[in-house]
This record gives structure tokens, sequence and C-alpha cells, in this order.
């Protein structure tokens, strides 16, 4: 199916609160769907109707509302297996988001792999969620944290990579498919295939690359995919963390509690069976319930859809942007190397004063370090602005962001 046989000026219908007015009665323009994205009515019904229909605790019980949620809940797990392509549904653990299965990895399998030494590798561009716990576990176990290099384009250096495996200490490298910052997609075929013949573990922050673009798990060949829901239509405070079963074996609990046992006795305790092992706890089966919607959703429209769209709109947005005096964007010009994700200053004007400024005209953008102050001391910037699109975007709400930014310039007569 071809990007021109879905009109995605019908897809904004779905989507309730861009019929919103912002400030004095303009049209909302919601670019900061790198940090969140809205939620059609599929999903917010999905919700609704769990809650009115079918709430109840699951995998507890034998009565009809019990079996319901557990059906319903269980069949997302089955959804994301097909959706980022994994043979295997006792590989995937659900949790709060990017940031929770990351911290999963470095409790669970960390600590007990990671020893005085080694060294755990990362790259520049990473959000701090893929950076921070990695600080907290190799200053614990006296081993070393390295960086993968940018170059000025923003793509990965990786002769830095080959540096450190050839050190023979490297025991994880872990990385963004998409940056968050620079939209710039990581030559994974590269890492994974060096990192693979030396034998070395390989995690995925997946949460920028998954809603825009289909991702194929067993084709990447990473150890760990992690990526969360409410970048990609779904509710916020929840995602799911994709281990390889051989690691997932060696893996021991995050979390104590309910549902992730066998037996409890009072000195012992036997696990349950994967992937519940991973799943203390009652979960958010109502948000699992809605990201299965979202899921739903996407796969409706197609991934191949949704990436020809954005490469459309970023694109015709880089061009017009690029038309900005003293407007500097960040990262690379190929379009094939980068997502719907456009970082910039304007000038010297701050960028929490250009997100205010344009933010009177109902557009939505982001201002800030956006989680990556690594890649902000890279770049030599405190903050950028940042515009990011998703399905529901046009250019037409790209020449608003033109014409707020030249309402900018008039205010500080750049």
């Amino acid at each position: 199916m071809q990007s021109a046989q879905i009109s995605f000026e019908n897809i904004r219908k779905d989507f309730p609160i861009l019929e919103r007015t912002i400030r004095e009665n303009k049209t909302l323009v919601y670019l900061d769907n790198a940090s969140t994205t809205q939620k059609p009515n599929q999903v917010i019904d999905a919700i609704n109707d769990y809650y009115r229909n079918h709430n109840a605790n699951i995998h507890r019980a034998v009565y009809a509302l019990a079996e319901e949620a557990t059906e319903l809940y269980e069949k997302t797990r089955d959804k994301i297996a097909t959706f980022i392509n994994v043979s295997n549904r006792e590989e995937i653990i659900f949790v709060r988001g990017t940031t929770e299965a990351i911290n999963l990895v470095a409790y669970s399998w960390g600590r007990a792999h990671l020893k005085e030494g080694d060294i755990i590798v990362t790259t520049e561009y990473e959000h701090h969620s893929n950076i921070v716990p990695w600080q907290l576990l190799t200053q614990e176990k006296h081993a070393k944290l390295e960086y993968i290099g940018m170059d000025d384009d923003g793509e990965l250096i990786l002769d830095d990579l080959d540096k450190y495996l050839a050190t023979g200490k490297v025991k994880l490298v872990t990385f963004s498919l998409m940056s968050n910052v620079l939209g710039t997609i990581s030559d994974t075929e590269k890492i994974i295939s060096k990192c693979k013949e030396a034998g070395v573990l390989t995690l995925i922050d997946g949460a920028q690359a998954v809603p825009h673009m289909k991702v194929d798990v067993e084709k990447l060949g990473c150890d760990f995919f992690a990526f969360s829901g409410h970048k990609m239509l779904g509710p916020t405070g929840i995602g799911a963390l994709w281990v390889r079963k051989s690691v997932l074996n060696t893996m021991t609990p995050f979390h104590g509690g309910g549902d992730m046992i066998r037996e409890v006795h009072k000195y012992e305790t036997t696990w349950n069976d994967l992937p519940y092992k991973f799943e203390a706890g009652t979960p958010n089966i109502a948000d699992v319930v809605g990201l299965g919607a979202a899921i739903d959703y996407l796969l409706k429209i197609g991934m191949d859809n949704i990436r020809q769209h954005e490469v459309e709109l970023t694109s015709y947005a880089m061009e017009k942007l690029s038309e900005v005096k003293g407007l500097h964007i960040y990262g690379t010009k190929d379009i094939s190397k980068r997502g719907g994700v456009i970082s910039f200053n304007f000038a010297d004007v701050h960028p929490h004063d250009v997100a205010q400024i344009i933010d009177e005209e109902g557009i939505a953008i982001r201002s800030g370090h956006h989680c990556a102050q690594v890649l902000m001391d890279r770049l030599n910037v405190a903050a950028t602005s940042r515009a990011s699109f998703y399905i529901y975007n046009t250019k037409e709400e790209i020449d608003k962001l033109i014409n707020s930014l030249n309402k900018v310039a008039r205010i500080f007569k750049l």
C-alpha cells in the first residue's frame, strides 16, 4: 500500500484534542510528538470499555470478568510480538515504559553479570534513561561507562566502538535506534554485527523508532529491545521490554510480590514462568488494553505509510526552516537517515523564548535539553528548540510554524 492511498487528513478526525483551540482561539498545532503523542478515539474508547465492562484483576480468578480481563491483557502481548516481529511471546515483559525497561536490564542482568573493570558502551546522543542507569551500575560495580562519539552531522563514529570492543572488556553496547533530539537513525546493522563478532550483548532503545517505522527485532538481532506506549498513540505508564530467552533465563527478578511467584514459604520462594517472573503485582491492565488498541490503529494505517508520510513532512520542514535567516538545524540533512524530529536554534534567542512566543499562536514545540544533556554538551549548547511530527501533522501546520518563527524574528529584530 502506498502513502497516497491513506488519507492522513481523515486520520486527524480520530484525535479529539486536535479540535481544541489554544490561547486566543488559536487552533492547536501539536509538534511535540517525540515527547508524547496524542490519543485517537479508538484508544480512548478501548480504555473506557475496559473499565465499564471488563474491570477485574488478572491471572488470579476463574470468574467471567477476570477471564475477560486476562484475555484482553494477554492479547496485547501477542499484538506486540506481531508488531515488532518476535516469535516467542514469553520474551515480552510489560513495564511502565522504556525507562523502567532499561533499569530492569541494569538491575536484573547488569548486577549479575558486570564485574570490576568491565565496560558498558553507550552513545553521545542518548536519552538520560539510557545513561543514568548505566552510571549507577558501573559506579556500583567499579566498571566503566564509555561513549561512542558523534560527528558534526549527528552520526555515530563507529571507530570508537571498534576501539572499545578491542579491549575484550565490553559486556553490553546500548543505543537508541533513533535519536530523540536529532532524529538520527542509527546504523544498527553495523553496530550489532560488530558486537556479535565480539560476543557482546546489545540493547536497543526503540522508544523513538517504534512509532514511526517498521521494526523487526528478529532481523535486528539485538538481545534487549525496549519501547514506550505513550509515544505510539498509547497511554502513559505502559511499555514493553523484549529479552532474548537465553539471556532472560540468566536474569533475577526486578520486583518481588504477587504473580511473579510460583510458591512462597517462610524462607524461600520459587518463581513463576516467563514472562510473569518479571511482572510483580497488579499490572496496569487498562493501559495494556489501550496499548493493544494503539497497535491495531497503527497496523491498520501501515508502518511503511507512516514512515513515508513523515519523510515527506520532514523534507518539507527542513526546506522551509532552512530559508529562515539565522536558524541553525542540528543533525544530518539526509532525510533517509533521520526521523521526523528537527532540533534547531534561532540566532541568539533562547529556545524557551522561542517556544513561548510560538505558543501564543497555538503551536506546541519542545524547548530545553530534551533529557539529553550529554548531547547538548557535544553540540556546545545549553538547549535547543525541537519540532517533531506524527501521523496527524500536515504541511499547513509546518507553514504555521514558519510564520510563527517570523514573528519571533520581528519581536527580536533579527
